[in-house]
């Protein structure tokens, strides 16, 4: 491998970390509403709490738990997509990759797994479900 391929393909994947990162910050700029700082770090506990349960619920499917362990691995990681002393998107990628996770958890275990193994506030899970693109809780 010659060191011009490695140049691009360096090149490649920066290039492709910069389209990230600024589509991360177009989102957040138009949706400044999604989830706070202040909600992120309101529900963070609760929301560690609903993914051990969700990962100890034997009825949930093994990869609805799978991708869990992943999610819970990469929030406790210290490393990030973006770092979090970034303004504006230095959350919004942790915000997105939950967003994600939670709408294929919802989409494959139901929306009443989580209603039911929700540990935190009305106010909460309605964030969550909004989070999970599902509009208003019940």
């Amino acid at each position: 491998m010659t060191w011009e391929t490695v140049a691009g393909v360096l090149g490649g994947l920066l290039l492709l970390y910069a389209v990230l990162l600024a589509l991360l910050w177009g989102y957040a700029r138009r949706h400044p509403e999604t989830v706070t700082m202040k909600d992120a770090l309101r529900l963070l506990p609760d929301l560690l709490r609903l993914i051990r349960r969700l990962i100890a619920d034997s009825t949930v499917a093994v990869g609805v738990r799978v991708r869990l362990v992943l999610l819970l691995v990469y929030l406790l990681s210290p490393i990030d997509l973006v770092p979090d002393f970034v303004p504006v998107i230095g959350y919004a990628d942790d915000v997105v990759i939950v967003a994600l996770v939670l709408r294929s958890v919802v989409a494959r275990a139901g929306e009443d797994a989580v209603r039911r193994h929700w540990p935190g506030t009305p106010e909460g899970l309605q964030l969550i479900l909004k989070l999970a693109g599902l509009g208003t809780a019940r």
